[in-house]
């Protein structure tokens, strides 16, 4: 379908709506003049019973209109029971603001959905800005693992969603090629060389990478250099092996990535910190010393639980509890090294120089404790005119009929991302990496998420933009006219009748369709992309549910055989359904099939 501006939804036309019932009260004197509506919200009401919509405009205005909220309450509501989409206005509790809408109010957002088309869902409140979403950053030490996974499926999701909200956002991965793993890398690959060059190597010595996967960069080597390598020491070789192992171990994790249909805009490496033609990590600690947050101190001894890099000598430190952290931190080693935190405070200034004052960083969970330090890092470096928000992302835990899978062969101590994609596919994947927040264990069960049944989410979802097809297919035997082509079937449908939609569990579909747009930018202002996948699954379930009922009550089916004008609302519901299931599926990276095989 072709893609438009969106049109304002229709939690955002009440929102309207209310915002100038508040304007009309302070023309009257009942809300003081430039009283701050920016915390007024319209929302879904827990309750269906207790309405459509509810605003909680009395409670946040009331303290600053000196009034008691159920008063001021009650003059909102007198006004909104005088407006044209309303039906009731219920006050609630100490001050909640209950609205039940005409089913007309319903009629139009669904035309409203098959008018906006590929746009319905879309918003402009991110307005342009730029966000940086850094996710996966993994050390260019091997395959990409199914920990992994989880982060890069989150991250890409996100970026998408913040996409549609009307954010710029710029995808980004940091390539960890400057610190000890990689030397171990190389050494790890210097032992495949000679291995390729004939020697026995045997088992693979502790604290060295085992996994077969090193085995074409020793062959690449030994190609290259012939036995050239061997004759040289460590000193020589390392800075020509550990180049090339990490170029290759990143073109498999950028193939890994393609599995899943993951790509990233920027890569940027730790190692062009320094390395770059200027010392950006010895310029940033100059920066912040000349900011009088760079001091040479001792750091007291830790309390409780150990802190990582306390060392019991004088150091340079960054002051990074005068900007909320706990304890202030080294930025040398004792050997006169940077830390990698002073690494990390430098790459993230590098955010802020390219324009970006909204950063999300993904992390694995056992990076928990490193967030405050980098947060405080960011507004020294930004003088708080930057925000870093950090999505914590739980370990997975793979199953397979709820028992745990074993270790990969190939990578040596886990299982590839890869070998899941290959086995369960993308879709499968991507779906149920999100179906969980963020920040709460996953299992992950492979036979599970290839179940076609209710059970399995994915499955499911796609099985109900599926049905939607069947349904116009059969469709087609009374209607001979409707397209099959998306496009001109909505044309097709757009004029149908609404109104004749006025079934209770129809209207409860028309009213989760109403709500996309609203999720879709709570989601993206939150960070939370788990919230489409819970609300396709809601929305299939609902449509499934109207489904079977027809099959049970015939005269609830989508096709009346001797009711045309019916039939065309009804199939402007599916289409609706469709639009809003493959729109959805598409934020979080899942194909919408439409048939099932």
């Amino acid at each position: 379908m072709a893609t438009s501006a969106p049109t304002p939804h229709l939690f955002a036309n009440v929102l309207t709506r209310v915002h100038a019932i508040c304007n009309a009260l302070m023309a009257e004197g009942v809300l003081p003049a430039g009283i701050d509506l920016s915390r007024v919200v319209v929302e879904p009401t827990k309750d269906a019973s207790h309405g459509d919509m509810a605003s909680n405009a009395a409670m946040v205005l009331a303290k600053e209109a000196k009034a008691k909220p159920r008063d001021l309450a009650e003059a909102i509501a007198a006004k909104l029971r005088t407006d044209e989409l309303v039906t009731s206005v219920d006050v609630a509790g100490p001050g909640f603001i209950n609205l039940t809408l005409k089913t007309t109010a319903w009629a139009n957002a669904l035309r409203a959905v098959l008018r906006d088309g590929d746009a319905y869902g879309r918003s402009l409140v991110g307005a342009g800005e730029k966000v940086n979403v850094e996710y996966v950053s993994a050390n260019p030490t091997g395959p990409m693992h199914v920990g992994h996974c989880r982060g890069a499926v989150f991250g890409d999701a996100l970026a998408s969603l913040l996409s549609t909200a009307g954010y710029d956002v710029t995808r980004e991965y940091y390539i960890n090629d400057a610190g000890a793993q990689v030397d171990v890398l190389a050494r790890s690959a210097f032992l495949r060389y000679r291995e390729a060059l004939g020697e026995t190597v045997g088992e693979i010595p502790e604290g060295l990478y085992p996994g077969d996967y090193l085995v074409p960069v020793g062959q690449t080597l030994a190609t290259e250099h012939a036995g050239a390598l061997n004759q040289m020491t460590e000193d020589k070789w390392l800075p020509i092996v550990r180049p090339k192992a990490i170029s290759m171990m990143m073109e498999m994790i950028r193939g890994d990535l393609a599995a899943l249909n993951i790509t990233h805009e920027v890569f940027f490496s730790e190692r062009s910190l320094i390395d770059g033609g200027t010392d950006m990590v010895g310029a940033t600690i100059e920066f912040l010393r000349g900011k009088g947050d760079v001091y040479i101190g001792r750091l007291s001894p830790p309390k409780g639980k150990p802190i990582d890099d306390y060392e019991d000598r004088e150091q340079t430190l960054f002051r990074a509890t005068a900007y909320g952290d706990d304890v202030d931190r080294p930025l040398l080693k004792s050997d006169g090294g940077y830390t990698y935190f002073a690494s990390d405070i430098a790459y993230h200034k590098t955010k802020f120089d390219r324009g970006f004052l909204n950063m999300v960083d993904v992390w694995g969970a056992d990076h928990g404790g490193y967030i405050k330090r980098v947060q405080a890092a960011i507004k020294a470096v930004t003088a708080g005119k930057a925000e870093l928000d950090v999505k914590i992302v739980q370990l997975v835990k793979l199953l397979r009929n709820g028992e745990p899978v074993k270790m990969s062969k190939r990578s040596g101590d886990f299982v590839t991302l890869r070998e899941v994609v290959d086995e369960v596919g993308s879709d499968a994947v991507r779906f149920m990496m999100l179906f969980r927040k963020n920040d709460a264990v996953l299992d992950f069960d492979l036979a599970k998420v290839i179940e076609q049944s209710k059970d399995n989410p994915v499955f499911y979802v796609q099985y109900g933009h599926a049905r939607g097809h069947s349904i116009f297919r059969n469709a087609r035997e009374m209607l001979t006219d409707l397209p099959l082509e998306t496009e001109a079937r909505v044309a097709y449908l757009k004029n149908a009748v609404m109104e004749r939609l006025d079934d209770p569990a129809e209207l409860s579909l028309m009213r989760q369709l109403a709500l996309y747009p609203r999720m879709i930018e709570s989601a993206a202002t939150a960070h939370e992309p788990h919230r489409i996948a819970f609300y396709l699954y809601d929305l299939a379930s609902e449509f499934h549910a109207l489904w079977t009922r027809g099959r049970d009550m015939p005269h609830l089916r989508f096709i009346i055989t001797n009711d045309a004008e019916l039939t065309k609302a009804r199939l402007a519901l599916v289409q609706s359904v469709v639009s809003v299931l493959a729109s959805g599926l598409a934020v979080l990276g899942v194909t919408a099939p439409d048939e099932m095989r």
